[in-house]
Order: structure tokens, then sequence, then C-alpha cells
């Protein structure tokens, strides 16, 4: 053992920090120790069957001697003490060389398995150089680059000691506050925050990180969350800060962490977002830089700009709670309105293009989209994508004088599910809020949202002929004034077929079938079709929700009308068809078939009604944007109160030949601040409606209006109102006889 003592003396030091690391790894849920449970026992197989065979021969002989003492005591009841003092020191005695020769064996396995451990983790040294990694290209349908996406082409080093206090004041404050204080790792603040989240929030391995493991996780790990890449973490954190000083971690932590786009460290954040060096900022500006690491695409003032706002007052106070600036500092700071400077990137479809981007780094992580050399095939299509951007930006400039500021369009395939143009403001590139996605915002839908209602109505029992009531109506509301939906036009038209209640928009009769079908049942059919964010709607939105009350996005608004043009198989709206690593593997490849969520019949007899251009034109006239003739192109138009969103939703309906024709056009205009757009905005006519009648006319190819629409074989016709012929679902047309009450308003035909 003497030959043993001078590595056992190298050992110490290193075996004293093994120890507290793994002692704090304890709380790193049950899977950190069957994670070193398989290291050990791959280390020390032979060890084991050592201690298998010990433990066989101990426990046969310690029963084999219990089983005399015991046999003795059975055939003399007077047997002496001596006897009992006899079992347990054989007991004793064998215990005692079993636990030694235990920790022994456990002992080597720790040595070995640690020195593997250790061998196995990358050079820190890494920390102060940097390697390159492959870019991310991202392409259109037809193999059209549109975006590169990479790590490094901007990072400039800079010296701690020439940056502002601000700097390091706002990041330590936001990402670690006990940073001078801690030895890589904070038990306390981080890891046991991990833990609340991997145990009560079940959610995936969480952060908890301090700026050393960010540090060392950015530059040298991989970025998947598990186990065993939180240990080397935590491991490599604790080794960097016994190497290098407090400083020279904050040095190279400025220097390399991302900060959005091509921006690598706060030299090139800087210049990017205000143009100027780091060691010119002010203290609101350090306050938004320091806040952009955690999540450099959700804060991004071009992207999310009220996010990138918000967070940089959550910087501003931190700094101010942890007394890095006084009261009158932090005042002052929040009243600066910051000037970004406009970006300069290269880059087509950009709002979709983020888009993907975000889906991305949300299944792959920031650091393998932006250095794994992906190879990312989208469903978009340029050509289609280029003319929604023009015509979009022609429209608005004669929508001027109407204050109206701001347009989306979203151009979807149905049956796919695919996106084929994503246009998320009049122009990404404009400094103030362009780059802002209302295509991904949350926003109200006004009247286009009756189709749903109505869809449920079908299914409830009700029919395309069945009269509902347009008269004034007062729904009591206790503790507020009663409820009274007026239409559009301000007038009431008496009984009105269900056909032309939805054709012409008219608010009454749908708040009427919105109490028959239930406002929450309502919220739970619409949650079939994709529209997923409608928690308690009852309390929260009543029946104003059938008028646009509760607010939606455009992605999942898609894929809910997408679901009544597939009549009834819902196929998520989805951006990215297939994806190949560096060595051109396919590693994703969509294969969404959607799945049906109602039978053809009741999505049928809806979009029949949406072509119906002779139902409409009560409301529209006969010669509207909306009219394509010959009923196989659906549209609904919404317009909310006080005239804040403006839309024209609409879809070619599938036909006999299905000739692959399907498009669906979804065009919102309004204000990105919410303000009114001008009352003389009239629905169908002006605002989002030409915008999609023309991209309708450039979009769907001129064969497809020759085309015969689709009947599904439950719908049968039958003579009704107006001498016109109307669809029923097979087994509802005995109650619909279309005789005795007749409908107040006769339409033009």
């Amino acid at each position: 053992m003497i030959q043993f003592l001078p590595m056992m003396g190298i050992l110490r030091d290193f075996c004293i920090n093994l120890l507290t690391v793994f002692a704090r790894l304890i709380i790193l849920l049950g899977e950190g120790v069957l994670f070193l449970f398989r290291t050990m026992v791959n280390s020390a197989q032979s060890v084991l069957m050592s201690t298998k065979q010990f433990l066989v021969g101990f426990y046969t002989n310690s029963i084999q001697s219990v089983s005399r003492i015991l046999w003795n005591v059975v055939k003399k009841k007077n047997v002496k003490k001596r006897h009992v003092s006899v079992v347990f020191l054989l007991l004793m005695y064998r215990v005692r060389y079993f636990l030694i020769g235990f920790m022994f064996a456990l002992l080597l396995i720790f040595v070995k398995s640690s020195i593997d451990f250790i061998n196995n983790l990358p050079n820190l040294s890494l920390l102060e150089t940097y390697q390159s990694g492959l870019s991310t290209h991202i392409y259109d349908r037809n193999g059209k680059l549109l975006y590169e996406i990479f790590r490094e082409q901007n990072r400039t080093p800079v010296k701690l000691d020439t940056l502002p206090k601000y700097i390091t004041w706002a990041t330590i404050a936001t990402e670690d506050k006990n940073f001078y204080y801690h030895s890589g790792v904070s038990l306390v603040g981080g890891v046991l925050r991990a833990l609340r989240e991997n145990i009560v929030t079940k959610n995936k391995l969480q952060g908890g990180s301090t700026i050393t493991q960010q540090l060392v996780k950015s530059s040298l790990l991989t970025p998947e969350r598990t186990v065993e890449r939180k240990v080397k973490e935590i491991v490599l954190a604790m080794m960097a800060e016994r190497k290098y000083n407090k400083d020279q971690i904050l040095e190279m932590y400025l220097n390399q962490v991302p900060y959005g786009g091509t921006a690598w460290g706060i030299e090139e954040a800087s210049k990017m977002y205000f143009g100027k060096h780091a060691k010119d900022v002010s203290l609101a500006q350090a306050a938004f830089l320091a806040g952009l690491p955690q999540a450099p695409s959700l804060y991004s003032p071009y992207i999310n700009p009220h996010a990138a706002l918000v967070r940089q007052h959550e910087v501003l106070y931190s700094m101010y709670a942890d007394n890095y600036i006084t009261r009158v500092q932090y005042d002052a700071a929040l009243k600066v309105k910051l000037k970004f400077k406009k970006p300069q990137e290269t880059i087509l479809a950009p709002h979709f293009v983020f888009y993907v981007k975000q889906l991305l780094e949300e299944e792959y992580g920031q650091r393998r989209i932006q250095e794994g050399g992906l190879n990312v095939y989208t469903t978009l299509d340029y050509h289609i994508q280029k003319e929604a951007e023009n015509i979009l930006n022609a429209e608005l400039d004669s929508l001027s004088g109407l204050n109206v500021g701001n347009g989306a369009i979203l151009v979807t395939r149905p049956s796919t599910g695919e996106i084929l143009a994503m246009v998320g403001s009049r122009s990404y590139f404009d400094i103030h809020d362009g780059a802002f996605n209302v295509t991904t915002a949350m926003r109200q839908p006004g009247s286009s949202i009756k189709p749903i209602t109505y869809t449920l109505a079908l299914k409830d029992g009700m029919t395309a002929s069945t009269l509902i009531n347009d008269n004034p109506i007062s729904f009591e509301n206790p503790g507020s004034p009663p409820y009274r939906p007026v239409n559009y036009d301000g007038k009431y038209h008496g009984l009105v077929p269900l056909r032309y209640a939805l054709a012409n928009s008219y608010n009454v009769p749908a708040v009427l079938t919105l109490r028959q079908v239930g406002v929450d049942n309502m919220a739970r059919f619409a949650n079939k079709l994709g529209i997923t964010s409608w928690d308690n709607a009852s309390n929260r939105y009543g029946l104003s929700l059938t008028l646009g009350g509760a607010e939606v996005n455009m992605i999942e608004f898609a894929t809910a009308y997408g679901t009544i043009r597939n009549l009834g198989i819902r196929k998520d709206v989805m951006a990215i068809q297939k994806i190949e690593n560096s060595i051109g593997e396919t590693i994703y490849t969509n294969t969404d078939n959607g799945y049906r969520v109602m039978r053809e019949d009741e999505p049928f007899i809806i979009a029949d009604i949406l072509s119906d251009n002779i139902a409409r034109s009560l409301a529209f006239g006969p010669n509207s944007p909306l009219n394509f003739g010959d009923g196989l192109v659906s549209v609904k138009t919404g317009t909310t109160d006080e005239k804040r969103d403006n839309w024209t939703v609409g879809y070619t309906r599938p036909t006999i030949t299905n000739n692959h024709s399907d498009v669906l056009v979804m065009v919102w205009v309004g204000n990105n601040n919410n303000t009114p757009m001008n009352p003389a905005l009239t629905s169908g006519i002006t605002g989002a409606a030409p915008i999609w009648r023309k991209l309708i006319e450039q979009i769907v190819s001129k064969s497809f209006f020759t085309e015969k629409v689709y009947v599904p074989e439950g719908v049968i016709k039958k003579k009704c109102y107006f001498g016109r012929d109307e669809y029923f679902v097979q087994g509802t047309q005995s109650s619909s006889s279309c005789a005795g009450y007749t409908p107040s308003t006769t339409p033009k035909t």
C-alpha cells in the first residue's frame, strides 16, 4: 500500500472537488443517480462479481451458524445466554469485514469512474478561443435560399475594464446575482430552482445556471437537456472557477454569448442595435442589452418590441433592487425612449423565416441551428410570397386616407396545412414596428368567426333553412347593463333562414344561435377545429364569442378554417417539409396526414353558404369583391368594434377532380397600436377584401373555375325558400319543409 501513497496525494484535491460536485448533484432528480450508477457498473464488473460471491458465502455461512444455534434452542430450553453472544459476535465479525470490503470496492469504482468522466470533458482552454460552426440554410419549397443562420461572423472581443459599469452591473443583476460569491454553481439560487421546475412542474431539465455555467454551456457543450449534460456543465463550471478569476469569466461571457441575429458578444450587439461601441452605451441601453441573452428572439426589438421593453424594465428594476443604481437613475432610465438602428440583414420573407427559426430553436436548440449546418426545406412558395407583399403594399397605399397603417396575409394549402406565404406586417424593415408579426399575434376576428358557430348549429340539428328571429333582443347580465346585440347595418330583418343570416353576417341571429348551442360547447368545438386559446369561455366572453369577442391568431385560425374547407379533416398549419443534417441525411420529414373531427356534410353546407353570392347580396350587393360566381370560392369577412380589425378569410372548395388547386387566404388590415380605422371603411368592399380578391386571382389558376364542386354522399338537395335549391344533411330535410313561416326579406336574385 505504501507505493500508492504518492498517487493518493495527487488525487486528494481531485477527489475532494469531485465529492463536492456529486454531493450537489444528489438533488438533480433520481436520474442523476442512475447515470452515475450506470457509469460505475460499466467500469467495475469484476469487482461487483467478487462482491456478489463474497455476499453469497457470507450469507450462507451466517444462515448455517444461526440455524445451528436456533436448533439447539429448540432442543434445549435452558440454552445459556452465551449462545446468543456467540451468534452476535459471529455476525459482527462477518459484517465488519463485509463493510470494509464493500466500501473499498465502492472507492475503487468511484475513482475509476471519476477519472473516466473527467477525461471525457471538453478542454477548458477552448473558452479562450472560438470554433466556428456550419451555417443553417432555410429554403422555400422550390429550393430558393431565404436565409442563412450562422453563429459567428460578427464578433469583436473587448476588455472588461473598457466597458461601462452599467453593462457588468446589469448582466450580474439579471443573470447571476451571486456571481462573485459562488464557486461556479449556485446551489440555493440555481440548482434548487431547477429541481423545483423538474419535480413540481415536470418540465424538461431546466436551467438554474450561473454565468459560469452559461459560458461553458454555450462554448463547450451540446444543447440537449439531459442529466449527463447538466453534470458536465456543473463540473466544468467549477473547474473554470479554479482556472480563471471572476473578471476573466465575466469578460469571456460578455464576448461570447448571443445577443440576437449575427451579434455575438456585447460589442457587436451594441453596434447592431444602437450603432455605437459598447463602451459608449447608456444605462438604458445597457439594461436592454443585458436582457437579451436569455431569449434573443423573444426580446428582439424588431420582432417583439413590447416584450423587449418589458424585459428592459425588468433588468432596470433588478439593478435598482440590488443597489447598483439609485432610484433617481432608475426613474430616469425608464423614461428614455430607445432608438434602434435599422436592421441591415439580407433576408427574403423575413416574418416567415424568423417564425421558422423559432420553431427550429424550440426543437433543436439555438446552438445546433447556428452551428449544425442544417438544410431546412420549408413550405413557402416565394413566388406567392412576393405577390402577397406587393399586393399588400399597393393596397395599403390606397387606404392611407382611412387611417389603415398596417396589414398581414397568411396563405396556406388546407389539404396539407402548408404555409405558402406569410406577410406579418407591411414592411419587416420598418424601424418602428415592421418586424412585428401580426400572423402570430392575438387579434379579435369579428364576424369571421361566425362560420364556426353555424357549423356547430348544423351538427346540433339546425339546417340551412332554419328560420332565426332577427329582431331587437336583450339579455340580462347580472351586475352589468343588459346585452343588446345590433346588426352591422343598424337594422333588423325579421325571420331569416340560417343561410341568409350567415351570408349577410347578421349579428342577432348569430347570438341567438350561440345561445342555443352553448358558449362552452362552441369553445370546445373550436378547439377540435384548431383554435386552442379559448379557456373558460362562458365567463370570459359570453355570447359575444360569436361576434369575435375572443382573440385568435392567424395560425390557429387558418387551421380551423382549413378543417372546414377539408370537410372535417384537421390538418394543422405547418411550415417545414423536411430537414437534412450537414451530410445530407434527412432528420425530419413532415408526415402529418391529419385526422377527421367531424363528418363531411355540415362543413360542406357552410362552404356552400359562404360561396352563395345571391344570399349575401342583401348586405354586400351583387358585385362585391367577394363574388367569384359559380360557387367555387367560399369567403367570410369580419370587422371589430370601432373598426380596429378588418378581416377577409376565404378558400377554394374541394372539386370532383381534386386538382390540388386548394388555397386558403387570410387578410387582416388595421393598426398595430389598435387605434380605430376611419368609419368610412366598409367591410367587404374596402379594407381587406380587395387585397384578398387580388391574391386569389393571382394564385388560383383559371382552369380551376371550370371545375365542379364535390358534394358528399350524405347531402341531399331540396327546393326551399324563394324557389331556390337548399342542401340538407340527410335525415334533417323532413324537419325543414320550407312551408309555414315565410322569411321577412326577399333577396335580390
